[in-house]
């Protein structure tokens, strides 16, 4: 029997290693991830019909509306529900603004009231406006492998690279068969819980796949959740200058 030289062993053993791999599957970088779901989520632009169906304290309200984004500068919504109609956001140049057909004065969103109720539902002014990377915001790890809902997740802890991040840390169950955010739950510094988002539906459109209906919790209010519902999507396709005007805001 003629035997291999140690030489020769090393190099059939790292072969063997090498096909183990290839066999197993090797599992994709945390930021590779991170970066496939930027790819469904962020867009250059946006326009779409919107729901929220918000339970609160027992009650039940709808409010529609109407809206326009472009990237991560430019974003415009108009309520349409017969309650708030004619009540409009508009985002631009770095600042929030509210229109009230009520007082027909328009008000400045800023500081600490970004991160108020929008409109009586789970989601804060800051987290219905956001539209940027999270592989840029945050720096993200596997912290393990799970099934959620009957599909097979990896589970990704971020960290904030800035500390002005309204959610320092999030956790994201991350759909392994096509980059889903299955669930979303997102911390303070101190680690407290605030908010928790599900996937409820996503659609494909546009090549990618887009989260349309999502449940919202704000774990900061007792026995309230708030159902997100998008229609009639179309992404990235150009939208006029004049949808993000001040004029468009007070007509």
């Amino acid at each position: 029997m003629k035997f291999l030289n140690t030489k020769q062993s090393v190099t059939f053993a790292a072969l063997l290693v090498s096909i183990s791999l290839f066999a197993q599957g090797t599992e994709p970088a945390a930021k590779s991830i991170l970066e496939r779901v930027d790819d469904n989520e962020i867009y250059k632009s946006i326009t779409y019909d919107g729901e929220m169906t918000i339970e609160y304290q027992g009650k039940r309200f709808v409010k529609k509306f109407t809206a326009a984004g472009r990237e991560n500068k430019d974003s415009f919504v108009e309520f349409t529900n017969s309650e708030d109609r004619g009540t409009k956001y508009l985002k631009k140049e770095g600042r929030l603004y509210v229109y009230s057909p009520d007082t027909e004065q328009v008000m400045l969103i800023s500081g600490h009231m970004l991160k108020e109720s929008m409109m009586g539902s789970d989601m804060s002014y800051e987290d219905t406006i956001e539209n940027d990377k999270l592989s840029v915001r945050y720096i993200p790890v596997i912290a393990k492998s799970e099934a959620l809902n009957g599909r097979e997740a990896w589970v990704l802890d971020l960290s904030a690279v800035k500390k002005t991040e309204s959610y320092p840390k999030q956790r994201l169950w991350v759909a392994k068969d096509n980059y889903d955010v299955l669930r979303n739950e997102q911390f303070a510094l101190s680690g407290a819980k605030l908010k928790e988002y599900t996937l409820i539906r996503s659609e494909k459109i546009g090549g990618r796949s887009f989260p349309v209906e999502t449940e919202v919790k704000d774990m900061l209010r007792k026995g309230s959740r708030t159902v997100f519902v998008m229609s009639n999507v179309v992404l990235d396709a150009p939208v006029a200058d004049s949808v993000f005007s001040m004029r468009n805001l007070e007509k």
